[in-house]
């Protein structure tokens, strides 16, 4: 995929397939059309599929690029929108539906979530930790369900991730939790379950750097997108007990160490009226 004519087709092609596929509740047998060899193209897609979504961006995910091909991506994370639509809260043992395509993909992941205090500097595209830190209003603990029309996404790759929504669907966003937890996250331990069956335990310190290396990289990226982060937008730093599989019917739950938990119920996803 290039930047000639034949390239920009080929990117408004793929964000029309994924749009549509999202819209209609429809799984996709495959990649629709050639893979993105790059980052810029697949954040290009993922623009073109933003630009055609019918919904507004409340936040969104940072994800790890594997490392076997962090170097030949430039990258070692990843991002992806968070729409309106997707956003929901949990409230006590309530469990939260989420929709998943039949056929496609879906999982749950823990996560630390950061909310933006105020608007970031449209210009600035360089940030410390330090200067990261001071523009996040609170923290809370939440759940990212990542999700997508096509099963074999994350076999494809990160740029196949990128274009289409960074493999989202949806932010649970749970209890808040003291900023001491950024600047320790072995502070905060969590569980996942799938069907009842534990499938992974660990620290907000498992991804590489912590939550406010994801919130500092992301602040860059958004910028050199032309898409600063905004007061009250949500981001999510990265799974810490890892991505868990699931499908319509079954149930999930996350569970924080001293906040409580969040739970999951998945069901088939329905056509869009957007």
């Amino acid at each position: 995929m290039t930047s000639s004519a034949n390239g920009i087709s080929a990117i408004q092609d793929i964000a029309l397939a994924f749009v549509a596929a999202r819209r209609l509740a429809r799984s996709l047998p495959g990649y629709p059309g050639p893979l993105p060899r790059d980052m810029e193209t697949a954040y290009a897609v993922q623009d073109e599929a933003i630009a055609r979504w019918p919904d507004n961006i409340v936040g969104w995910k940072v994800g790890l690029v594997p490392l076997p091909v962090q170097a030949a991506m430039g990258t070692n994370r990843l991002i992806g929108p968070i729409f309106q639509g997707g956003l929901n809260y949990s409230e006590g043992d309530v469990p939260v539906r989420m929709a998943a395509i039949e056929g496609g993909f879906a999982a749950i992941e823990a996560e630390l979530v950061a909310v933006c205090g105020a608007d970031a500097p449209a210009g600035k595209t360089d940030w410390t930790l330090e200067e990261a830190a001071r523009l996040i209003g609170a923290w809370h603990v939440g759940v990212e369900f990542a999700a997508s029309p096509l099963a074999t996404i994350n076999d494809l790759g990160p740029t196949v991730v990128v274009s289409d929504f960074g493999n989202n669907s949806g932010l649970i966003r749970g209890r808040q939790v003291s900023t001491a937890i950024a600047a320790d996250p072995t502070a905060l331990s969590c569980r996942a379950f799938v069907e009842g069956k534990e499938v992974g335990a660990a620290t907000a310190a498992v991804p590489p750097g912590g939550p406010l290396e994801a919130f500092r990289f992301i602040l860059g990226l958004l910028a050199r997108r032309g898409r600063p982060l905004r007061a009250g937008q949500l981001v999510t730093t990265g799974a810490i007990t890892g991505v868990h599989r699931i499908y319509p019917g079954q149930s999930g739950r996350v569970e924080f160490d001293g906040h409580g938990g969040i739970d999951i119920q998945v069901t088939a996803a329905e056509p869009l009226s957007l």
